[in-house]
This record gives C-alpha cells, structure tokens and sequence, in this order.
C-alpha cells in the first residue's frame, strides 16, 4: 500500500491565520464599542440639549413661578396658561395630572398584572401558560393612539351609562359617573393600566419563573398549600424582579404620550377631577410641537423645561429600581 502524502503546510501559514483571526476579534470589538458609545453620546447630547435650552427658559421664569410651591399653603390657584396675554408657567396642573393617570393606572395595573403572574407562574399547566402569555403579551403590541380612542370612543360612554343606571337605582358613589365628561381623568388612566398590564405581568412572571424549584420542593414538604407556596416563598424570593417591575411600568405611565393626549383632553386643571379633562406633562408637549408657534419663543423654551422634568421624574424611578434591585436580590448556588 502507497503511503498517504503528507500535506505540505506553506511556512508563516499558521502565523497568518493566527493574525487573521485576531484581526477580526478586534474589529468585532471595535463594532461593538462603537455601539456602545453611541448610547452613551445620545444621552450626553440629550442632556446637553435639553440642558440649554431649560437653562434658557428659568433664565425667564424662575423655579420658584415655576413650581409655586408657596401657593399649595395659600390656598391659591396654580395657572399653566402660556397662551394667555398674562402668560402663567406653573407646573402643577401638568403634573397633578400626570400623577393622577399614573395613579389610576397603577391601582388598574399593578394587583391585576402581579395576580396574573402567579397564575402563570404556579397555578397554570403549562399548555395554559404557553397560550395565555402570548395573548396577554399582545396588549403591548397594540399602538397606543389606539388605547386612546378604545377610551374615548367606549370607555367614556360605558362609565356613563353606568352612572345613568346608578343614578336611576340610587346608588350614590356610582351615580357621579352619569356627569363624566367627553375627556376625563378616568377612562386614560383606566385605559393606560390595561396598557401597561402586560408589561407588569410578564416581567414579575419571568422573576417567578427564575426562583429555583428546589425552594417549592422544600415548602411543599413541610406541607405547606401551592398557595402558602406562592404567597409565603416565590413572592419574596422574586421581590427584587417584581419592584422592579412595579417601577418600570409606573416609568412607562408617566412617559405615557398619546392615550392622555387623545382621551383625557388639553385643559390643565389645578385640583384634578376625576371625571373632568386634564392636560399631562406629555400631552402639553404634543400640543406645543404640533402647534404653529413661533420658533424661538418662549413657549419652546417651557417645553424643553417639561422635557427636563420628565427625564428627571423617570431618571430618579430608574435609579430607586436598580437600588432596590441590588438590595433585594436572592443570590441562588
């Protein structure tokens, strides 16, 4: 038998294809690198963007108009009306509003987005969970200038008709909805819970998702009930993932853009009313930018001061997250 050739490798091979391979590790590096700075730039330019231009605008306006607190004391009451021929810049009607959505929102989101967690995660087959998670997580996927005329265009009338229903039975508290307004304070906050349900569902199911089965075997051989297990061991060990997510979804109601925009009106209100219209921090932006106003006036500098105030409300709500986060995380071997 003929002995196999022996291939012949041309010298330096091995070194070329040595320096191939880290020529293409460090441009994959390179790439990467890139990508990450670029976040890193959008932010610094965000800020100094908005920076300037907020700076511009208490130049003018005082922090102390702007924020009015001596009026909370006084019993006065707080005008936002930069349209007016006695221009006001007083943020608290924009953001009583906004926090009274977001309220509304939580109350709707929070105990029905947590208790279809446990259902998913301890209660549900897995053929339940493999179909009901998809559905729930749809919500998120529906464009949210729908949600807002889903509320103006049903919800409003349907909390109507039941307050017209409650007035005829005489049942007092329910009877106030039959004076609901075309825009209101109700159904956007109502609305946006839905909105946001999915978002509080998914993320605190995944935490529970994660607690390690051998912490349910332990409880279930003391001869605690699924429910005790639920209630008593997967709830705290995935309570940092379950902030978490608590926060992320009130971040997303307070950014919250078109639902507010097209349901709960353009009148900023100072106390809000439930069942009257309101003007949010966001919606005032929407109106100012698709406004015909006049670049350089005033008016732009006060948007880029309630851009400012967004930022810094959802920049302190991401900083508690991640504290809470690095608290209260369980640490599993």
């Amino acid at each position: 038998m003929k002995a196999s050739p022996i291939k012949q490798q041309t010298p330096g091979f091995g070194l070329q294809k040595k320096q191939s391979r880290d020529f293409k590790e460090k441009f994959i590096e390179i790439i990467l690198f890139l990508a990450a700075l670029t976040s890193v730039l959008t932010t610094v330019i965000f800020i100094l963007v908005f920076g300037s231009k907020t700076w511009d605008f208490f130049s003018v306006v005082p922090l102390t108009e702007f924020f009015a607190l001596d009026k909370l004391f006084s019993g006065e009451a707080f005008r936002w009306a930069p349209l007016s021929a006695r221009q006001s810049y007083e943020i608290m009607p924009l953001l009583s509003g906004t926090l009274l959505v977001t309220l509304i929102s939580m109350i709707v989101a929070l105990p029905l987005g947590l208790l279809s967690a446990v259902y998913l995660s301890e209660f549900a087959s897995t053929r339940v969970r493999k179909i009901i998670k998809p559905v729930l997580e749809l919500l998120a996927g529906i464009p949210t200038v729908v949600y807002g005329y889903f509320a103006l265009l049903f919800i409003t009338p349907m909390l109507r008709s039941v307050g017209i229903w409650a007035d005829e039975s005489s049942i007092p508290i329910l009877s106030m909805l039959s004076t609901i307004q075309f825009w209101n304070v109700l159904s956007a906050g109502l609305v946006m819970g839905i909105m946001i349900l999915p978002m509080v569902s998914s993320i605190s199911e995944d935490a529970m998702h994660a607690v390690p089965q051998s912490l349910r075997e332990g409880a279930y051989a003391t001869g605690a009930t699924r429910f005790e297990v639920a209630i008593r061991v997967i709830l705290p060990a995935a309570l940092s993932g379950i902030t978490a997510a608590f926060i992320l979804a009130i971040s997303r109601a307070i950014g919250e853009t078109m639902i507010v925009a097209v349901a709960a009106g353009q009148t900023p209100n100072f106390p809000p009313d439930l069942l009257k219209p309101i003007m949010t921090l966001t919606a005032y932006i929407v109106n100012v930018a698709t406004g015909d106003h006049p670049a350089g006036a005033e008016i732009w500098d006060s948007l880029f001061a309630v851009g400012t105030l967004l930022f810094l409300m959802t920049l302190i709500l991401n900083v508690v997250s991640h504290y809470i986060v690095k608290k209260f995380r369980e640490q599993y071997e």
